[in-house]
């Protein structure tokens, strides 16, 4: 059967079907892990600032390892090392069950299993980011990166809904056997893929020692520095997402002490951040001229959504607090690494972005520890309320520094002209780091993808 819509070319092709079946089912499963860990470690610790270790511990392996995770992506397999690392994580996934199960899960273990998922991680999500176009072919592989940030995102609705309900009827413990069981649906797509069908891509050149990585990171950091969109983009983003996307260290806490709603309504809380966060994605990546204002109109609505969040004793109110908060983290986001995306030359892509994204990945470990310790030390609601005032601070910070780039562009030098394929890749991107773990939810951090 041929597929004729516009927006899902990437289904023309047999692998790329399997591929976005096994994500459907597996997805779901990382977002059920994600919601019972935060709540299983504030179960064992009653500390918010465990959540902000647990996430260090995770991100840790990402942000040191990630670079070198791109050199094995052009020299293995990426079939063959994606089932490598699929299979690791489901591992994980059955310690942390049988762990989880048996009754003897300390938090020392949770710490030790995220540490080892970040370096699955960090391996993973380079070769899957590069498997795509061996998939699709180039002429469709911003489809298909657009379609998986949309699949990522819809997850986040379902998985910890799903959660919620199944902690509260059953035992924590289910959430991981159910993790664990969809890496199979994962797995049994790559294993039915065939060869044959692959458009293998030439290797690129990347740094294989520490000398190469840091010249090539200084010459992408120059970039930045030295143009006004990028740079507004990565400060944006990384300050934004450090005091305002702690979603998985603040609200666990929240639902268990401020508005008694446990597991169940902590699923739902974090399912309508995950509505929120598919509706922004949908809207920037199908805009006709996707441009930079939305990184800062983002930025003030996740602000605004985590002041009302952080005075809310009311559960639905509570509940539209999330939705708008996770649609101002993705549309901003999004927004900045779409714009980063149009301002790049070719040539710099891969290390400016390296930049976005390791700014984006390091403020997750940052913001969770920083936001857990004034949880643990006051209050929750206090944590949240400093964090949507620095939050809005930043955006409007953020509008007014963009007014400027914009008065100062001269009358005859018109922005780059967007284009929608890269407003595709922008969105996909998200997916890639986000996280699990990443705060909104915007960077995967649970395990890898």
């Amino acid at each position: 059967m041929t597929i004729t819509f516009s927006g899902a070319r990437a289904f023309r092709h047999r692998n790329y079907r399997l591929f976005f079946a096994g994500q459907a089912i597996s997805l779901v499963g990382t977002w059920m892990q994600q919601v019972a860990q935060g709540w299983l470690v504030l179960q064992l610790t009653h500390d918010p600032l465990w959540l902000g270790l647990v996430a260090v511990a995770q991100f840790g392996p990402v942000i040191l390892f990630g670079l070198f995770g791109g050199v094995i992506a052009d020299q293995l397999p990426k079939r063959q090392t994606l089932m490598a690392t699929q299979t690791a994580a489901m591992l994980l996934a059955f310690i942390l069950f049988g762990l989880t199960a048996t009754g003897i899960v300390q938090v020392w273990h949770v710490m030790i299993l995220g540490a080892l998922l970040g370096i699955a991680n960090a391996v993973d999500m380079p070769v899957r980011q590069a498997f795509a176009v061996e998939m699709v072919g180039r002429d469709d592989m911003a489809n298909a990166v657009g379609l998986n940030a949309a699949l990522f995102n819809a997850s986040r609705i379902l998985g910890p809904a799903a959660a919620g309900l199944l902690i509260g009827a059953f035992d924590i413990s289910i959430a991981f056997l159910i993790n664990g069981l969809s890496f199979l649906a994962v797995l049994a797509s790559y294993f039915a893929m065939r060869d044959r069908e692959m458009r293998p891509v030439a290797a690129s050149p990347r740094p294989t020692s520490w000398a190469e990585v840091l010249a090539n990171l200084a010459e992408g950091a120059r970039y930045v520095r030295q143009t006004p969109r990028a740079l507004l983009s990565v400060v944006i983003v990384g300050l934004a997402a450090t005091f305002g996307m702690n979603f998985q260290v603040l609200v666990p806490p929240l639902a268990d002490t401020v508005l008694n709603v446990g597991a169940s309504g902590f699923g739902f809380l974090m399912a309508a951040s995950g509505v929120g966060s598919t509706v922004a994605a949908l809207w920037v990546a199908f805009k006709r001229r996707p441009g930079p204002r939305p990184i800062a109109l983002g930025a003030i609505a996740l602000g605004l959504g985590l002041t009302v969040l952080s005075l809310s004793t009311s559960f639905p109110l509570s509940l539209a607090a999330m939705t708008i908060s996770g649609a101002g983290a993705i549309a901003m986001a999004v927004s900045a690494n779409a714009t980063i995306q149009l301002a790049v030359p070719d040539q710099l892509r891969g290390r400016v972005m390296s930049v976005y994204t390791t700014a984006f990945a390091g403020s997750v470990p940052a913001g969770g520890l920083l936001m857990g310790a004034i949880a643990s030390a006051w209050s929750v609601q206090l944590a949240l309320l400093i964090g949507a005032l620095v939050t809005t601070a930043i955006g409007v910070g953020g509008w007014f520094w963009l007014r400027r780039i914009e008065a100062r562009t001269p009358r005859g030098v018109p922005a780059p002209r967007p284009q929608r394929v890269q407003t595709a890749v922008a969105t996909a991107d998200i997916g890639a780091i986000d996280p699990e773990g990443s705060s909104a939810g915007v960077v995967s951090s649970a395990r890898p993808r």
